[in-house]
């Protein structure tokens, strides 16, 4: 069956999202309609929308978040924030999907994908670079970064037994010293409205826990975090989890929910607290939150910092792809 190319909106994505009948795999929550949208409303000046569907019949067979810019096709989103992209596919059409996609492009001037980061699994590595090269396209691929991640067994003295001996010494160690301290208190706000506040303490201990963070929290960067928390909140995705130490909010942590997967985005914790180890143990409580819930899977994000590997972090490369036909 042929296949047809549409333009779309952003705001058109959620009704493909929301149907039951939908084949569609939304492989991370990176390319969800919110984040895609939000993204776009911060950060997409300067750049042409690309955003494409593919459609046999009645039926969407792909989704291609793209725009455009110097006539090079890149993701909707950018390295800062979105740690890792791909496209929106029906398994098992992914050669129809590309084929149609690589067309659109040609037939509208773009010789050039420049698409990054891809997981080792995505699509763009598995089906749209062969198709590409089986077109004479010219395809560079590069590591350019990694994300940590872990499987999460079925509940928290399994996780505890995955660690080494040393590393569970220490978390059970941290645990108890910090129960010992005072009333220990984790929760995650429920109520939608009381995130805008909950963040003003969130900004504060993010820029104060590290100088590298207090110098990436820009106007338009705080701008961007809480319209995504906002967008997020209202999906069900968001979870904005505090660690408190006699009613005081010493660390807290931005995770989101995404099918069977956490994704911790970001953390701040008072620096005063430090000794308390405040930061490690908001996320050792965020895993066992994890735990609790039924969630398989745990995703760290990108960056290689010590901590992912001590509570079990495993590293998964990602990867820069450019394409290019002459």
């Amino acid at each position: 069956m042929r296949s047809a190319v549409t333009g779309e909106s952003l705001d058109s994505l959620d009704s493909y999202l929301a149907d039951s009948r939908s084949e569609l795999k939304w492989p991370s929550v990176f390319v969800l309609p919110a984040w895609l949208r939000v993204w776009w409303q911060v950060f997409g000046k300067g750049s042409e929308m690309f955003l494409r569907t593919v459609r046999q019949g009645d039926r969407v067979i792909g989704i291609a978040p793209l725009r455009v810019t110097d006539g090079t096709a890149l993701f909707i989103g950018d390295t800062d924030v979105c740690d890792y992209s791909d496209f929106v596919v029906v398994p098992g059409r992914e050669v129809d999907f590309f084929g149609a996609l690589l067309d659109d492009l040609k037939e509208n001037g773009i010789g050039k994908l420049d698409l990054e980061y891809v997981r080792p699994e995505a699509a763009v590595l598995t089906h749209l670079v062969p198709l590409a090269e089986s077109r004479g396209g010219e395809v560079v691929r590069t590591q350019e970064d990694i994300t940590v991640e872990m499987d999460l067994p079925p509940d928290f003295d399994a996780y505890l037994a995955t660690l080494s001996a040393k590393q569970r010494h220490e978390v059970r160690r941290k645990m108890r010293r910090l129960a010992e301290s005072g009333e220990i208190r984790y929760r995650f706000v429920e109520d939608n409205s009381a995130v805008p506040e909950t963040l003003d303490g969130f900004f504060r201990m993010f820029t104060e826990s590290r100088e590298d963070k207090s110098a990436f929290l820009t106007e338009r960067m705080e701008s961007f975090f809480r319209r995504l928390a906002a967008a997020m909140a209202e999906t069900g995705r968001l979870r904005l989890g505090l660690l408190e130490l006699d009613t005081r909010p010493v660390a807290e942590v931005m995770c989101f929910d995404y099918g069977d997967r956490t994704y911790l985005y970001n953390s701040g914790y008072d620096p005063q607290y430090n000794f308390l180890s405040v930061g490690l143990l908001s996320k050792v409580y965020a895993i066992r939150d994890s735990i609790d819930r039924g969630k398989k899977r745990f995703d760290f994000l990108k960056g290689a910092e010590t901590y992912k590997y001590h509570l079990g972090g495993r590293e998964v490369p990602l990867y820069r792809c450019q394409i290019t036909f002459k």
